[in-house]
């Protein structure tokens, strides 16, 4: 096992889209830890309150404005970045089903922006396109764990777009960044992140703290849904591992990535639920209502790791009750209105260790 290398980050520079966003604030705040020079480049952070607001970021990086269907506007801002990590998205299932050309719009031509505008750059080393687990054609099948050469697919307009975006990244590692480069171009697929400072709608701890800060029992909708949940610092970690191998070993590391918990944290929803609960205290409870008439969302998927566990030596440290315990935590924190940068810091210290 390894740790991200402070030493590599410190100076180095760094272009994030999406960094408005849940996870695009914990990457774009640890990289400031650091001491990386960071350019991020999102849309207003899409939700109120947001993680990047609560922990100030706008004062500790450059921060643009910008939306990656503006290809002008990406070539326009990109600088002489060294390293990209794209994270700009249309995140959730359930509004995708609601607005599917702006989910593709964002997804699928936002990452074909982006690789079409990084195509002028000069200094670039690493390209990292964070999609989804969602991506694979799921089977729905407890037995599979899903491995790096699995077909892509997804069911839902959000799924199949980060399938969409895959192959597109995959079509220009293949034409554009092929053995003569040397610039490393790889996919990070993640399992179900769970953190501190996540406010969207239907997602499972937003929920949670919704309900308990309105006094209200906690509606499940899917009890049973099998998921492989992770503290969001754990596939933050594989991907800032996985951008520093590609920065000295470009050809080696460029392919798609999991990053996904040990087998035994994919759990059905309801055990989350009870976990949270549990450390939240007596004045947390649910209620299960499932909708007969909900759209479709994948009930079983399941992440096989081996390959990053092997090769880039990373390796899942919190297991999911730990990982709710952090967020119970942090969002503890929060309404209690203590210092977010405090305690964001010390969860990253506590988990890089």
């Amino acid at each position: 096992m390894r740790n991200v290398s402070n030493k590599f980050w410190k100076g180095k520079k760094v272009f994030v889209t999406g960094h408005t966003g849940f996870k695009g604030s914990w990457l774009s705040f640890w990289l400031w830890k650091m001491g990386t020079n960071i350019t991020g480049y999102a849309l207003n952070p899409p939700t109120k309150p947001g993680l990047f607001e609560l922990l100030k970021l706008k004062s500790k990086i450059k921060s643009v404005h910008g939306d990656v269907r503006d290809l002008n506007g990406l070539k326009k801002h990109i600088g002489e970045a060294e390293i990209v990590f794209h994270l700009a998205a249309q995140p959730l299932v359930l509004e995708s089903y609601k607005n599917p050309i702006d989910t593709y719009a964002t997804n699928v031509m936002g990452t074909i922006n982006l690789l079409e505008a990084l195509r002028e750059n000069k200094t670039l080393k690493a390209i990292v396109n964070v999609t989804t687990d969602k991506c694979y054609e799921n089977r729905e099948n407890p037995q599979i764990a899903y491995k790096e050469n699995e077909p892509m697919g997804g069911f839902d307009p959000y799924s199949n777009s980060k399938a969409c975006s895959e192959l597109v990244t995959d079509s220009y590692r293949k034409s554009f960044y092929n053995s003569g480069t040397k610039i490393g171009i790889a996919t990070a697929r993640a399992g179900n992140v769970i953190g501190g400072g996540d406010f969207a709608a239907d997602r499972l701890i937003p929920d949670c703290i919704r309900g308990v800060m309105r006094g209200e029992k906690i509606i499940v909708r899917n009890p049973d849904s099998t998921r492989p949940w992770q503290h969001v610092l754990e596939p933050l970690a594989g991907y800032l591992m996985l951008a520093e191998s590609l920065y000295t070993s470009p050809q080696e590391f460029s392919t798609g990535w999991n990053f996904g918990p040990k087998e035994k944290d994919a759990k059905p929803v309801l055990k989350i639920i009870d976990t949270f609960c549990k450390f939240w205290g007596s004045n947390a409870e649910y209620e299960i209502k499932k909708d007969p008439n909900a759209p479709h969302e994948a009930n079983y998927l399941r992440l096989d790791s081996s390959k990053a566990l092997k090769k880039l030596l990373w390796k899942p440290r919190w297991n999911s009750e730990t990982a709710v315990k952090k967020v119970v935590e942090w969002y503890k924190g929060y309404l209690g209105k203590g210092n977010l940068s405090e305690i964001t810091s010390k969860q990253i210290e506590e988990y890089h260790g």
